[in-house]
């Protein structure tokens, strides 16, 4: 259909209404002085102007401000129905959270300002062009909330609202950069699994299973639907956004037991008010930051990372966060050591045992409940301030003790029969479930660099009595995702294959994530007798043999980029001792050894498909550039700026000195 442009242009008003040229304006008078007009900024009377304007009481105008900032997407109308679809239900209820605390904090004699920076979806760009702009939009949305916060000059402190898998790493991001200023996260919770049906990282799948003969048509179409069976939060497994929001409060900068809660139920809405009051409280003592963000936090949040079992694009987002608030950088031999010490306690969605939904980690205690257990070994420092003003230890202390605690345990028992010591294990219990720890870090003649598996996901039934995987076999190169997909719905792909997937690091897709990949073999059964590896990364879904990160990145000169089909590669994982190997060990008939492979990688060029994708947009290319220059994917994709500017100006000399 083709419009004219006066149809376009109709009037949509039937009755003609007059347009008005100026109005009485805002009743009142601002509480000003003769002091603050001539010494305060212009900025800030001209602020109080606007604040009359928006229809704020200017009585009121000189109480204390507070900056709520969002990831809200989406128009709800007043009964919770679209009128505008947001990009994913982790941050469709936003609003409704940040509805309490502006209640709260106004009820407090407070004045509280909102502004949002929405969000996309990680799941919904799988596959597509969208994923070149994923992990990129991280640092540019913490620069944008940062640039938000720093443009109220008098906002008193900060709570930033944010569930997902970017999202919720900007807002970390963000107020972890504002040294001298309260800041609070407030979590967004977690969407409810359907009563019959999938999770919402299985479903991902379907498009898989059904190519497969695994599904029928009406079996796909009927769990697609009810994948998300409520319409707000975050995925109902434990992937990078449900991982997010336990390492924010295992920073200590959200409240004790806010992570993982249901989206838009009363204990919700709850945790927004509660968060109000903490801000306020820290506001009035004198807390900030940089007291709460210390290297001794970053140490228990890697702690935690390794007993829920968390997403491996933590090594991206921690790293990031402590560079934000000026502290040590953790390594990779710094995340080897924890996960060496450290035993996972969580039996959730992805890696079991048993595929318990998030909402049963936070019945069964959460964040405190699992870090009960680590106290007792000895693996936190009780000492750090959190948000409440008062140290960890203390707010342990309180939740051991606490009704809370007692009640929402007794409600997993009731409503599922599950027992939540059997969701959040002991030690001991842990150790006779057999769960491995979380992450190793391979190397090799592939990854000289070292490269990332979580261990913990790979499927018992392909490990030997010691608990190493071992796979030797021919690779199948991939330079796009896309066609390696395409491989394995049309059953090109066999037991026994190595997928390769080459050129989708950084400098190639913007780090692409692979989720279509890795579920699709998680959930076929031949699926984990294939090994994955990339230098691209995975959803922290993900489970199997899937190694990536894998580094230098094959558009940097990494030997992955070297790969042919039909090469053998040896891939090694132990998961009790967390030691790994991934190496090219042979061309021929047979595999022959690392050495062999070693020599035969010296001799080649790189694969004649390896190139940066076509698709790349020039933002993500100047990301890539900039993150290179910072330290790279081990860095965690930062912005040095220090760095930038002494490479830049090298440049500048070296071309100088050319002319």
């Amino acid at each position: 259909m083709k419009l004219t442009v006066q149809e376009i242009m109709k009037e949509d008003i039937i009755e003609a209404v007059p347009v008005h040229t100026a109005a009485e304006g805002p009743a009142g008078q601002l509480p000003i002085t003769g002091e603050v007009l001539r010494n305060a900024p212009s900025g800030e009377i001209f602020g109080m102007t606007q604040n009359a304007g928006m229809g704020w009481n200017p009585l009121l105008l000189n109480r204390p401000q507070y900056l709520i900032l969002g990831t809200m997407g989406g128009i709800r109308r007043e009964d919770g129905t679209p009128l505008a679809l947001g990009y994913h239900t982790g941050h469709w209820e936003i609003g409704v959270m940040m509805e309490e605390i502006a209640e709260e904090l106004t009820a407090n004699e407070g004045i509280p300002f909102a502004g949002y920076v929405s969000d996309p979806c990680d799941g919904r760009s799988q596959g597509t062009t969208g994923m070149f702009d994923s992990l990129p939009y991280r640092n540019d949305a913490a620069i944008v909330l940062r640039r938000l916060i720093r443009s109220l000059p008098t906002r008193k402190g900060v709570l930033g609202v944010a569930t997902c898998d970017k999202g919720l790493p900007a807002m970390l991001l963000a107020l972890a950069g504002m040294h001298k200023l309260p800041g609070i996260i407030v979590p967004g919770g977690v969407t409810l699994p359907p009563v019959e049906g999938e999770d919402a990282g299985k479903v991902q799948s379907i498009g898989a299973r059904y190519s497969n003969g695994e599904l029928s048509l009406e079996e796909a179409a009927d769990l697609g639907c009810r994948a998300c069976a409520t319409p707000g939060g975050g995925c109902q497994f434990l992937g990078t956004a449900a991982t997010a929001q336990v390492i924010a409060e295992a920073l200590g900068m959200a409240l004790p037991h806010s992570a993982l809660s249901p989206s838009g139920q009363p204990i919700w809405k709850n945790i927004g008010r509660q968060s109000a009051r903490a801000l306020q409280h820290l506001d009035q003592n004198g807390i900030v930051m940089s007291d709460i963000l210390t290297d001794k936090s970053i140490q228990n949040a890697m702690v935690l990372h390794a007993a829920f079992g968390g997403s491996t694009n933590l090594l991206l987002h921690l790293p990031a966060i402590a560079h934000a608030a000026g502290l040590k950088v953790p390594t990779v031999e710094d995340w080897n050591r924890v996960n060496r010490m450290v035993p996972r306690l969580v039996s959730v969605l992805p890696n079991g045992p048993v595929p318990h939904p998030t909402i049963r980690v936070f019945l069964a205690g959460g964040v405190p409940e699992v870090m009960l257990h680590l106290r007792k070994l000895g693996l936190l420092d009780e000492s750090v301030l959190t948000v409440t003003g008062r140290t960890l230890g203390e707010n342990l202390d309180w939740w051991e003790t606490s009704q809370r605690r007692t009640d929402l345990r007794q409600r997993l028992l009731e409503a599922d029969g599950v027992d939540p010591d059997t969701v959040i294990m002991s030690p001991e219990e842990a150790k006779r479930q057999g769960m491995a720890s979380t992450m190793t870090f391979p190397v090799g003649n592939l990854c000289p660099e070292g490269a990332v598996i979580k261990s913990a996901a790979i499927d018992p039934a392909v490990l030997d009595s010691e608990g190493v995987y071992r796979h030797t076999g021919r690779v199948k190169v991939f330079t796009t995702e896309r066609a390696a997909i395409r491989s394995i719905k049309l059953g090109m792909v066999q037991a026994g294959d190595i997928l390769a997937v080459i050129g989708r690091g950084p400098s190639g897709t913007g780090m692409e994530e692979t989720y279509q990949l890795t579920s699709a073999l998680k959930h076929l059964p031949y699926g984990k007798y294939v090994t994955l590896i990339t230098d691209a990364r995975f959803s922290g879904v993900s489970t199997g043999a899937c190694i990536g990160h894998m580094g230098p990145e094959a558009l940097a000169g990494g030997p992955l980029g070297k790969l042919r089909d039909n090469d053998w590669v040896e891939v090694r994982i132990d998961t009790v001792n967390l030691e790994g190997s991934v190496n090219l060990v042979g061309e021929g008939d047979e595999p022959l050894t690392k050495e062999a492979g070693t020599l035969i990688l010296a001799s080649r060029t790189p694969h004649p498909g390896l190139a940066v994708d076509p698709g790349l947009p020039e933002d993500t290319r100047l990301w890539a550039a900039l993150q290179a220059a910072s330290g790279g994917t081990w860095k965690g994709c930062i912005y040095d700026t220090d760095k930038i500017i002494a490479l830049l100006e090298a440049g500048r000399q070296a071309l100088e000195e050319k002319l």
